[in-house]
């Protein structure tokens, strides 16, 4: 399973109540009402523990982690460091 497959399988599994094949790629977690603060901090653990990649409090921003493509964006450049 590639990352942004296995971001959108968390992110329907723990916080999408219907089908989530028609999540987008570029939907707004917040925006959209799909997740709060509470849920952006689930997201970091599960980065954290499925890639192996430590979350820097400076990189809790929006741009980093507020949907499916930011957060694959925000991975594959911390693999590539």
């Amino acid at each position: 399973m590639n990352t942004a497959s296995t971001i959108r399988q968390f992110i329907v599994e723990n916080f999408v109540f219907e089908d989530g094949g028609s999540l987008a790629e570029d939907t707004s977690f917040l925006e959209s009402g799909i997740m709060d603060s509470t849920g952006v901090l689930e997201l970091v653990s599960f980065i954290e523990e499925t890639f192996a990649i430590a979350v820097a409090d400076e990189d809790l921003v929006p741009e980093n982690l507020d949907s499916i493509g930011r957060v694959t964006r925000y991975i594959e450049s911390r693999r590539g460091e």
